[in-house]
């Protein structure tokens, strides 16, 4: 029985289907993108540097429709604010969510809307208060349009996610975040970090 699920909203292609680091895609749909490389379906095993990573979103950057949009401080702070007023709206129960540098991270309890409904909400509120920001321009996309989604069924894929949300804050060199729109599991939180934490 799936209990709960993984959501992940990647910015606008900051993940294209031949990314060095493998996708979850199997074709390229667009031929502009078909000179950056093949495609892997999968994360490879060995993953790109930072460096190569650069260089790679530097050759992809002019082929886009739009530019891409990286958050910082400001721009966490208000997809952050957008998620604590879906939970609000919607009811949704909040395990673990990380907002970080190009993408976020969110572990949903399961609810009577399915899993892209919830993931939908908060991508489209979230969209709503960037653009209304002036941070992009109003066509902007924001978000990959693509739900990304891993259902989790035993309270040791909860816990395992939970700490893998909480990782992501070390490994991406943003400040932790711990939202009041989170809580417990059972009773569970990932140890706490000492890497910039900041209460909301």
């Amino acid at each position: 029985m799936i209990i709960g699920s993984h959501m992940i909203l990647h910015g606008y292609e900051h993940w294209l289907p031949n990314d060095l680091r493998g996708s979850g895609s199997k074709e390229i749909r667009e031929e502009k993108f078909e000179p950056l490389g093949e495609v892997h379906y999968g994360r490879k095993k060995i993953q790109p540097s930072r460096d190569e990573l650069k260089q790679f979103w530097r050759e992809s950057e002019p082929l886009l429709k739009h530019d891409l949009f990286w958050f910082d401080a400001r721009a966490r702070d208000l997809i952050a604010n957008s998620f604590a007023q879906v939970v609000a709206l919607r009811g949704y129960t909040v395990w673990a969510c990380a907002v970080l540098k190009n993408h976020a991270h969110l572990v949903v309890r399961r609810h009577r809307d399915d899993p892209e409904k919830i993931w939908g909400a908060f991508a489209d509120a979230s969209r709503e208060i960037i653009r209304g920001s002036g941070l992009v321009p109003t066509a902007h996309p924001v978000w990959s349009l693509n739900p990304y989604k891993v259902y989790l069924n035993t309270p040791g894929d909860i816990r395992g996610r939970i700490q893998y949300v909480f990782d992501n804050f070390a490994k991406e060199r943003v400040p932790v975040q711990q939202y009041d729109f989170v809580q417990p599991y059972d009773g569970w939180e990932p140890p706490k970090m000492t890497f910039g934490n900041r209460k909301r």
